[in-house]
């Protein structure tokens, strides 16, 4: 029983594929053509029969005329007749008469018509009297004429006039004077059988010549219509119910280069980039999760740059005050130290005591330098250095500490690093307090190491980096985030929390970037990295 869709879609009108529409349309146009091209050919062929058979009877008259010449000069109007009646008996030929110049028929093949009087005013004779002065030479295909005999049998007859040449005048068997132009008329009437029958035979040729072209041209353009357009446009349409229900795995390859392959192709292009679009909305889907978290992880970090650099912000107003008051008795400690070292009674034994005490006392004062330069955000005063030999002098400064009684010290410095453009006072007291960290961090153990690498960056124009690394208990995962936080320690009562912020803010103003990585029981590493100098040059900045 079919349910109401289908009795509706039984109920509608069938739809024309696109196929049957072409097939008709095409179909049409070719009957129309072939028919108009058939009729046009017909009537071509039956207006050439007519003009032939014309010029045919035209022919024969002149032959006529010609033939019976001498006969008619000798007056010999038997012979004339007999050789008349002889061409008369060829096929087709239906009668031949001699009229003279007055309408009476004076000979002819049908002997009934002998003696009567034409009509001058009649159709077959209006041609050539038609106006006062009778025409003597009127055109062949006017002197042609078509009718029906008594009989019912369809003729055509042609005229043919006599001319009085001067041979005619002269003759002693004629009594025609030279004035007159025409003598008499040949009438010859043939039947239009052979005609009608070759036009019949032709007409049927044509037709089914036309017949079988309309079937091979028909045959054809549906086969390529099939082949170039119904195939394609098929494939496209299984293409497009496959893609309406969701299958766009499905692939369509275009089965030429015309314009409905193009189609085809992009089609494809299309199920392509929508299979694309299904992936990734079904792996962000998958993912969003993830991503969320992620995203919440960044604004994480930025929320805690936020705050650190606030805190970097306080720091510097604090550290700003501090330093002046250190500056005060730093500046009586390297004038003393100057003057007992210039002191003629200084034992010297103690001459090189005190000048490690002038040495440090300046240092000192650079470092409050640096922080007050930190606190102000000034630019530090770069020079081209060798990061090596930065390394090495701030390890001298503190590798006889007894923080360092117990650890090897692991040099692995590249030679054959970029120079860069640095504060050198600035990253002694980054390096420094790293290495007193790490020594910190190590003076409980008995066998310790402490490993300083440097490298080139393997990016163009990239510049050095600085691994250094202890063997330390390491820093909790929850607190290496915070590390380089102002008063941030992992030393309890007996840090600050001061020296690695201070460290970050210095690495920041050469353009640098310094990180921490940490396992317990294993040990901690900071990576440094500092850019090169550009290709122009570094030039030295004075304040």
């Amino acid at each position: 029983m079919l349910n109401p869709e289908q009795l509706l879609r039984s109920l509608l009108p069938r739809r024309f594929s696109l196929i049957q529409k072409l097939t008709i349309l095409t179909g049409t146009v070719v009957v129309l053509f072939m028919t108009l091209f058939a009729w046009v050919n017909i009537d071509n062929l039956q207006k050439l029969l007519v003009n032939n058979t014309i010029r045919d009877l035209d022919n024969l008259a002149t032959t006529i005329i010609r033939m019976t010449h001498n006969q008619m000069l000798a007056d010999d109007r038997t012979t004339v007749y007999q050789m008349i009646d002889e061409v008369a008996s060829r096929p087709g030929i239906e009668r031949i008469r001699m009229i003279n110049r007055e309408g009476i028929i004076v000979h002819s093949t049908a002997p009934e018509e002998i003696g009567h009087k034409l009509d001058q005013n009649g159709a077959h004779c209006n041609l050539c009297h038609k106006v006062d002065k009778p025409l003597i030479r009127p055109p062949l295909l006017d002197r042609s004429r078509f009718f029906t005999l008594s009989d019912g049998k369809q003729v055509m007859g042609l005229a043919k006039s006599v001319q009085n040449d001067s041979s005619c005048s002269t003759a002693a068997c004629h009594f025609h004077s030279g004035s007159t132009k025409v003598l008499g008329v040949v009438d010859i009437i043939v039947s239009l059988d052979v005609l009608k029958a070759d036009l019949a035979s032709y007409r049927n040729r044509i037709i089914l010549l036309t017949v079988l072209l309309i079937i091979l041209l028909g045959a054809s353009l549906t086969f390529f219509t099939l082949h170039l357009v119904n195939r394609p446009v098929n494939e496209l349409l299984r293409h497009t119910a496959r893609l309406t229900n969701g299958q766009l795995d499905c692939e369509l390859t275009p089965t030429s280069s015309d314009e409905l392959g193009e189609l085809m192709h992009a089609f494809q292009l299309m199920t392509n980039n929508l299979r694309e679009a299904r992936n990734d909305l079904e792996e962000w889907g998958r993912t969003l999760e993830e991503k969320v978290e992620e995203r919440s992880e960044e604004l994480q970090r930025m929320q805690m740059q936020l705050v650190h650099t606030e805190k970097l912000a306080s720091l510097g107003e604090l550290v700003a005050g501090i330093a002046h008051e250190i500056n005060n008795p730093l500046s009586g400690i390297l004038i003393f130290s100057s003057l007992v070292a210039k002191d003629k009674r200084l034992d010297p034994a103690l001459k090189g005591d005190i000048e490690t005490i002038s040495g440090e006392a300046q240092r000192c004062a650079g470092i409050v330098k640096g922080l007050l330069e930190f606190a102000k955000d000034y630019q530090p005063e770069m020079i081209t250095c060798d990061i090596n030999q930065v390394l090495i002098n701030s390890l001298r400064l503190v590798e006889c500490q007894s923080v360092f009684q117990n650890v090897t010290i692991i040099r692995q410095l590249d030679s054959h690093l970029p120079e860069i453009m640095a504060d050198q006072n600035q990253l002694k007291q980054v390096f420094i307090n790293i290495f007193i960290n790490a020594g910190q961090a190590m003076q409980e153990l008995k066998q310790a190491e402490l490993e300083i690498l440097t490298t080139a960056e393997d990016t163009a124009g990239g510049g050095v980096i600085i691994r250094i690394s202890d063997s330390g208990g390491g820093v909790p995962e929850e607190q290496l985030c915070k590390l380089f936080d102002p008063f941030f320690t992992t030393k309890g009562t007996g840090g600050t929390g001061l020296g690695l912020s201070v460290s970050y803010g210095i690495i920041q103003a050469h353009g640098g970037t310094i990180t921490a990585d940490s396992t317990l029981g294993v040990g901690t590493t900071f990576i440094i990295r500092l850019p090169r100098c550009p290709e122009s040059g570094c030039i030295r900045l004075s304040d």
